[in-house]
């Protein structure tokens, strides 16, 4: 009679021998319970054992999720519950079957979406009640239960893990000559696994199931497939949430994938996302095992930490990242295929700088069952600063108009890739595409020509955050219908670029009293005065409903931000970062060149992150103390200095007409003055706007969009954000300031020393 003994291990030891000759009369009970110690959301399940000799056992948990194999062989069991799922939940069903990888959802997976976490940081439990009646008590996975597991999210921590020495009293699997060849045997060569932990050897079969030792009662706390993602409203109109949250998930579109192995095609059995930020890492790694994500760019390290909103959902219903399985997807995932071959990385994400022709656009997209999210890299690399620059129109062969030819060219090169991604898994969702600067536009241009199509045109949301133009104005007339929200931080240049007046025509040069070329020509009235005259065809003008950032200075270090719609030229494409503090009341921004290199108010992570996270505090705030967005001190702080504006502007146009220049009497310049009398009207109406924010409440749709009157939704993600100390402190940014004093003193100190409407003395030779 010979044994063998249990190796040492972390686990419970088994005592007394095993028999080399095949003896029955063993018994191994289990349990599987939530972290709540409860066992009835796994009642009913069939669940498969198979002995040390191969034998396999089925049977159904009990109503306290309870089985047990009575008079087995000797030795440990391998436990495993792989029935399919058949249940009418449509959402399972249409994964189960949809014909671009169809997932093997299993009863046991739906079960374990349907629990919650102890903890609400998704941590590991350290004890359970359920604990007190094991021999053996395990932390599991559905992963290490069922037979495929690629779908499913990676391991956590945890603190009682099973024992994996149990493991070795099994007959080993017979090594393979690689993960593809259906399992050729090479013999039972045990010296292969340390030869496999080198890299000199096929890496040993994985044994699914969990390994129970006889004789024993087990209980198995299955941790929840519970996941976090982004909380996006699908609405058409604007809300404070989806301008923060956006702002985050188009910053991420500058970091790669960061998916390992990196080589193409992939030979490996999986792939992996530990790079940190990538958008690979986010969806495909980290929101999948519940952990909370705020990196969204590498120069947001030792920085302020900026999360997103996030909801609780099943693990089926996170932003998915497609299974790597080239076993289970041989037709897509089979690395004889060569550059054929489909992996996560090039289907989720665009990057076709290495390509001939490329475009150096790039982008990621990624899916749950409301909406498909595309999210488009802006100015990164110098391609990327040549196609900027690439202004000529060229027609919209899509639709109606001219668009800017740099960043039409890298339109089309991403429209066939969203395109094969919509084939695979569009079914109806909401399209929410967003994109900062070049991406941007890039991303208006992508929306365009997808509304175009029946498919989608209901379908689509868009966001922008410091776009330029992209097309003449018969373009933009053409996409009225397309929702796009666009937002301007208070001094970004860009979306002054491409100027008005640029066309197929390329002109250098405009003429005003000499020489004015692109790059040096004053930016303010200068444009008004010259004329914003595009030399052929239709200029350029703006999609979208703007809204605009206004930072409000106070003095002695105290200031605040507006977001806001302004009507007028002189802020929306000249900015006004500075303009309340300029003697004359006009932004002083230098040569269009100069903007470009200095563009800190361009930037998405100390600036229009920033902001947005500001405007989403401030509206949480207006929203529920029922207070205005602007307070009656920002209101004399910014309306003064648009009265002092409106009154250079009548003060220009008088001394323009009173000039005895024969040239002011020229076509050109009636065109110049027309232009300026419809910029003064337009002041007027935003300083009508800016009253009326004075006064206006908001309610839950405007904070929150789709997610308005869904009280449990908020009631869970709203405290898991306050969580964060980030999000409570105060902020001078999002401070809502307290109400001025009815002294006009007390005004004219918050102006600094300028009482608001007294007139600024304006030198229009320094302008023209």
């Amino acid at each position: 009679m010979s044994f063998k003994s249990l190796p040492p291990g972390d686990g419970p030891s088994m005592e007394g021998r095993m028999y080399t000759c095949p003896l029955r009369g063993q018994a191994t009970s289990f349990q599987l319970v939530d972290e709540f110690g409860d066992g009835q959301p796994y009642a009913g399940l069939a669940y498969e054992v198979t002995d040390y000799e191969d034998v396999t056992y089925t049977g159904r948990l009990d109503a306290n999720g309870v089985g047990r194999v009575e008079d087995h062989y000797c030795g440990p069991v391998l436990l495993k519950l792989s029935q399919p799922y058949k249940g009418g939940d449509e959402l399972y069903k249409d994964l189960r079957n949809r014909p671009h990888y169809p997932l093997p959802i299993t009863e046991l997976q739906v079960r374990a979406e349907s629990t919650r976490f102890f903890n609400k940081d998704g941590a590991r439990t350290r004890s359970n009640p359920a604990q007190a009646k094991a021999g053996s008590f395990y932390q599991v996975e559905v992963g290490e239960l069922v037979e495929h597991d690629a779908h499913l999210p990676p391991m956590v921590e945890r603190h009682f893990p099973p024992n994996r020495h149990v493991y070795s009293l099994f007959r080993q699997p017979p090594q393979a000559t690689g993960f593809l060849d259906g399992g050729a045997a090479q013999g039972d060569r045990s010296s292969d696994n340390a030869m496999a932990d080198l890299g000199f050897a096929p890496p040993a079969p994985k044994v699914q199931g969990i390994a129970l030792l006889p004789n024993r009662h087990h209980v198995l706390e299955v941790r929840p497939l519970r996941a976090l993602r982004p909380m996006l409203s699908t609405g058409a109109q604007f809300c404070a949430l989806n301008l923060y949250q956006l702002a985050l998930l188009a910053t991420l579109s500058y970091s790669g994938f960061g998916q390992e192995p990196r080589f193409h095609p992939v030979d490996s059995p999986r792939v992996s996302f530990p790079e940190q930020p990538s958008s690979g890492n986010w969806f495909g790694a980290v929101l999948p095992t519940f952990a909370e994500l705020w990196q969204v760019d590498a120069d947001q390290a030792g920085g302020k930490a900026y999360y997103p909103l996030y909801e609780e959902v099943p693990y089926s219903r996170r932003l998915e990242i497609v299974p790597f399985d080239p076993q289970l997807y041989p037709e897509v995932n089979h690395p004889s295929l060569g550059e054929a071959q489909e992996n996560p990385a090039n289907i989720h994400f665009f990057d076709d700088a290495n390509k001939p022709e490329g475009t150096d656009t790039q982008a990621y997209i990624t899916h749950h069952e409301e909406l498909i999210l595309i999210a488009v890299r802006g100015t990164a690399e110098k391609a990327d600063a040549l196609r900027d620059m690439d202004a000529e129109q060229v027609p919209f062969e899509e639709g109606e108009g001219k668009v800017h030819n740099g960043f039409y060219g890298a339109a089309k090169a991403l429209r066939e890739f969203v395109v094969r991604y919509l084939d695979k898994f569009y079914s109806g969702q909401k399209l929410v595409i967003t994109g900062h600067s070049l991406g941007g536009a890039v991303a208006l241009i992508l929306s365009e020509m997808l509304r175009r199509s029946k498919r989608y045109e209901a379908n689509i949301l868009l966001y922008t955050y410091g776009s330029p133009r992209v097309g003449d104005t018969r373009f933009v007339s053409g996409a009225e219908a397309l929702v796009h929200h666009r937002f301007v931080n208070h001094n970004d240049p860009v979306p002054s670029v491409p100027a008005t007046w640029m066309s197929t025509s390329k002109p250098k040069v405009l003429a005003a009293r000499g020489a004015v070329t692109v790059f040096n020509a004053p930016v303010g009235l200068t444009l008004f005065i010259t004329g914003l005259i595009n030399f052929t065809g239709e200029p350029y003008a703006h999609h979208g409903t703007l809204r605009h950032f206004l930072p409000v200075d106070f003095g002695a270090g105290r200031k605040s931000a507006i977001l806001w719609a302004p009507g007028c030229s002189t802020i929306l494409d000249q900015g006004c970062a500075r303009v309340l503090q300029e003697i004359d009341g006009l932004p002083v921004r230098g040569s269009l060149l100069r903007q470009l290199l200095d563009n800190a108010d361009h930037k998405m992570v100390v600036s229009y992150i920033p902001h947005c996270w500001a405007t989403l505090r401030r509206w949480q705030e207006s929203q529920v103390f029922q207070r205005p967005l602007v307070t009656e001190r920002e209101l004399s702080r910014v309306d003064g200095a648009l009265a002092s504006i409106t009154q250079q502007l009548r003060d220009l146009d008088r001394s323009l007409w009173g000039r005895p220049d024969a040239y002011l009497r020229s076509q050109q310049s009636v065109l110049a003055v027309d232009r300026l009398r419809t910029e003064i009207n337009a002041l007027s109406m935003t300083r009508q706007r800016l009253r009326e924010l004075s006064v206006t409440r908001i309610d839950e749709s405007d904070v929150y969009g789709a997610f308005a009157g869904q009280t449990q939704l908020l009631a869970e993600g709203l405290p898991r954000w306050l969580d964060h100390p980030e999000n409570t402190v105060q902020e001078q940014l999002a401070m809502m300031a307290p109400p001025v004093d009815d002294s006009e003193q007390a005004i004219a100190e918050l102006l600094g020393g300028h009482v608001a409407g007294a007139p600024y003395d304006l030198d229009i030779d320094s302008l023209i």
